[in-house]
């Protein structure tokens, strides 16, 4: 069973390189633009709260996966 922390974990370590290049590499006024629009994207709204759906339905409905296991 895959831990919805561990993905979380995992997806923010990529957000956090991900800023880290992005500020290296614009101006800072587009930077502050792309960091407001990749959070959207990836943190709570996004992403993140898509995942947490995700897992909360497994969690509740014993839903199957692709390959018809639980």
């Amino acid at each position: 069973m895959v831990r919805l922390g561990k993905v979380i974990d995992l997806v923010n370590a990529r957000k956090s390189r991900v800023l880290l290049i992005a500020e290296a590499s614009l101006p800072e006024c587009q930077f502050r633009a792309f960091r407001k629009l990749f959070l959207c994207e990836f943190g709570n709204q996004g992403l993140e709260g898509e995942l947490l759906e995700i897992f909360n339905e497994d969690r509740a409905g014993g839903k199957l996966d692709r390959n018809g296991r639980e």
